[in-house]
């Protein structure tokens, strides 16, 4: 099974372009923090190339700008190719489905304020813990009382 899903933020604009037969695909990268930091206490992230095809790739184009929060699901595909006589190695994601993960005003207040993507971090801690100590159902009402006529089976 090849499978990716991968959250992150774009790093630059997407760039499209099309095939000799018209097919349109676009391409960018997708920085993703990882869910650790390093000796230094900073949260590092990897930055993955994608590839997305066909109506997708246009709306990528249309609506994705750089440090826009996105969701892709995808597969990894490596490559190579030639280049003076070296051989280049590619991994790419191709994307079959990208969600949009900020509503355009979010984006836009985002630019407007001149937040970058680094100043958003995935706070993906284990250590976390949710308060419990009140009941949940506390105030939901009277007790229920089943006996065993009013059990289908």
């Amino acid at each position: 099974m090849n499978k990716v899903v991968l959250i992150g933020r774009v790093t630059r604009d997407p760039e499209l372009r099309y095939t000799a037969s018209n097919v349109p695909s676009a391409r960018f990268t997708l920085a993703v923090n990882r869910p650790f930091e390093n000796q230094n206490g900073q949260r590092e992230a990897d930055f993955i190339n994608i590839i997305v095809w066909r109506k997708q790739a246009e709306n990528v184009k249309k609506y994705v700008t750089k440090g826009s929060l996105i969701a892709v699901e995808g597969r990894i595909q490596t490559g190579s190719y030639e280049k003076d006589g070296q051989r280049i190695y590619t991994t790419d994601v191709v994307a079959d489905n990208v969600q949009f993960l900020e509503t355009k005003s979010q984006a836009q207040s985002r630019v407007e304020n001149d937040v970058t993507p680094s100043d958003f971090a995935f706070n993906n801690d284990s250590n976390q813990t949710t308060d419990m100590s009140e009941e949940v159902f506390a105030d939901f009402g009277d007790s229920i009382e089943i006996s065993d006529d009013d059990i289908a089976f």
